[in-house]
């Protein structure tokens, strides 16, 4: 640190505010809060940082400039400020650049209700902004049905409607609308309807709905029943409006609740605006993430970014866990049980999903990066030194200790390469030995590819548990590649996952896609391995029987198999029958043959 910048810390007050970094050509680089600037900002040039971008923009540092606030809220929102106005490179991003619909009731004497992107100070009334334009217009679909409001843009002054300058329009034929353009429905009741889709669109649905009802039984009391009907259909519209929103209890919370999830490049933020026990506002927002943040702070900051958008004004927050944030007269919770606890579990789906759907979305765009992700995820569960791009898995396949086999199967970017598939017929073991036989064929694999001098695996998978490891683990030290390349074994009953000298296993979580790719290795290994072994225990079957018969070829043979489908048939069979097929000669051998081996 140079003598101009150790001057400047010297000099910083020990007050709540935020800092900002410069580089060598006068460029903001970073931006960043504190309780006590002095003390934070010191920090940077006396800890070691175990980052390597938190050494990098230290390293890049040449000017400090600080702003002294009175609070600590007010940190947190000239931060956000800033941070939006200059994009430093090392800050966290936010990544939306999107303008959100709201519903505007203009400043009219008719005022028109309807959605807008932009607001202005003309006195008009937004709700809002909302996160969904197709929830929006549902909404407004809504509202128009249940109250005949105008949708024209005329301008519907006393004057004008005296004037008669305008007609009724379709709408009004269609009855949408009661035509106030030529003075048929008065500014009163307008306005009656226009004061309920306001207590409407502040989740105030409870106060209309019982209002309309008292309105409804005066009106059958006083057998008006036409008007009464017509005020039960506006009744069941909301309740069915009501019961298709999302409502939490009987009970009128008015809260915010956040969740949070994260990965290596970004945090994941999702907010649920509840008011009157009802979700009327759902957001998911991501920050990309520069440095090693802690996700109290970008939690802190998400909240700050929502309550500046959205005007929320609310005075509990439900949270995961406590934000790096504090903000006057505002309560923030972890709930633990509950309509509450329910929420922030909703909201936890909600962010998660943002999460799955974004990285799917990536990954149709570009395939590869699925099969890396994957890879690097087996890596990080095993603990292994490479990525395992080239993955091999053996099974062994004998029935009572006949015809041993085994198969080894081959993996290339977590996907099967089944060109590369090999069998093996047992050479060395006599009966059913599976160790010796996993010895055998995990050497003869190994040794033929140190032979051709082809690439070695990342990753050898044994089917098996502690013992057949053992067994391919002795193969491996023979040809001396033991601990070049990890080996491990996964058994069948708990999916056990066995490293070589140690007894303790290790147990993935069931649903990670690491252990789906080991499953998967080991399934197709098997039905390989089983294939290979029934082709091989019908030839043998077959051979024993009728290849050792002289006279008998392979198109004789063809011709009884076909007909009889088993060699015990062919055997019980009557004279007259194979004679219709292969004739008296061939019969007569076939017979002969029988006969001597039963004697």
């Amino acid at each position: 640190m140079n003598e101009y910048l150790k001057n400047i810390i010297q000099n910083i007050p020990e007050k709540p505010g935020c800092y900002q970094y410069f580089d060598d050509k006068g460029i903001i680089i970073y931006v960043g809060k504190a309780k006590n600037l002095k003390k934070r900002v010191s920090q940077y040039f006396t800890k070691n940082h175990d980052s390597p971008k938190t050494r990098i923009l230290v390293s890049k540092i040449r000017d400090i400039k600080y702003i002294i606030v009175d609070t600590e809220e007010d940190t947190l929102l000239l931060e956000n400020n800033l941070i939006k106005e200059f994009q430093p490179r090392y800050n966290v991003m936010l990544k939306d650049d999107k303008s959100y619909p709201s519903i505007v009731i203009r400043n009219e004497y008719y005022p028109r209700v309807e959605l807008t992107r932009k607001i202005s100070k003309d006195g008009s009334q937004y709700f809002g902004p909302y996160t969904n334009v197709l929830s929006v217009k549902t909404l407004l679909e809504f509202v128009h049905k249940l109250y005949p409001i105008r949708t024209c843009s005329l301008n519907l002054t006393p004057e004008k409607i005296a004037e008669g300058k305008y007609k009724v329009c379709l709408e009004y034929h269609i009855k949408r609308c009661l035509g106030p353009c030529v003075g048929l429905q008065a500014p009163e009741n307008y306005i009656k309807n226009v004061e309920s889709i306001k207590e409407i669109l502040k989740g105030n649905t409870n106060l209309v709905s019982d209002e309309i009802y008292a309105k409804m039984l005066e009106l059958a009391e006083n057998q008006e029943f036409e008007e009464a009907n017509k005020l039960k259909e506006k009744y069941l519209l909301i309740e069915n409006f009501k019961n298709k929103s999302t409502v939490v209890s009987n009970i009128n919370y008015n809260i915010d609740v956040y969740s949070y999830d994260e990965d290596e490049s970004a945090a994941y933020i999702n907010y649920l605006n509840v008011h009157n026990g009802a979700i009327i506002q759902a957001y998911t927002f991501e920050y990309r993430k520069r440095l090693e943040e802690e996700k109290e702070e970008l939690l802190g900051l998400g909240i700050i970014e929502v309550r500046e958008r959205f005007g929320s004004k609310a005075k509990e927050i439900v949270v995961p866990f406590y934000p790096d944030l504090a903000l006057e007269g505002v309560e923030f919770m972890i709930p633990q049980r509950g309509d509450k606890k329910k929420l922030l579990l909703l909201s936890t789906q909600n962010v998660r999903q943002y999460k799955i759907d974004k990285l799917k979305k990536a990954e149709s765009l570009n395939p590869e990066q699925r099969s890396v992700r994957i890879l690097k995820e087996i890596q990080k569960d095993l603990n292994l030194k490479e990525l395992p791009t080239h993955i091999e898995c053996f099974d062994n396949s004998n029935i009572q200790g006949t015809n041993p086999v085994s198969a080894c199967v081959v993996f290339k970017m977590g996907k099967p390469s089944k060109k590369d598939y090999r069998h093996f017929n047992v050479k060395t073991v006599e009966g059913p030995d599976d160790f010796s036989t996993m010895r055998e064929v995990v050497y003869r694999r190994y040794r033929r590819l140190l032979e051709e001098e082809a690439p070695l695996p990342q990753l050898i998978v044994i089917d098996g548990g502690k013992g057949q490891l053992s067994a391919a683990c002795e193969s491996l030290k023979a040809l001396d590649i033991y601990g070049k390349v990890a080996i491990v074994g996964i058994a069948k009953r708990l999916e056990e996952i066995y490293y070589p000298e140690d007894s303790i296993p290790l147990y993935l979580d069931k649903n990670s896609e690491s252990l789906k790719v080991l499953q998967h290795l080991r399934d197709e290994a098997h039905r390989f391995g089983i294939t290979f072994h029934r082709n091989q225990r019908s030839k043998s079957q077959v051979k024993s029987e009728l290849d050792n018969i002289k006279g008998i070829g392979d198109e004789t043979k063809r011709l009884l198999l076909r007909e009889f489908r088993s060699v015990k048939r062919i055997k019980l069979a009557e004279d007259k029958e194979l004679e219709k097929i292969i004739g008296k000669f061939k019969t007569a051998l076939i017979r002969k043959y029988f006969e001597e081996k039963n004697n």
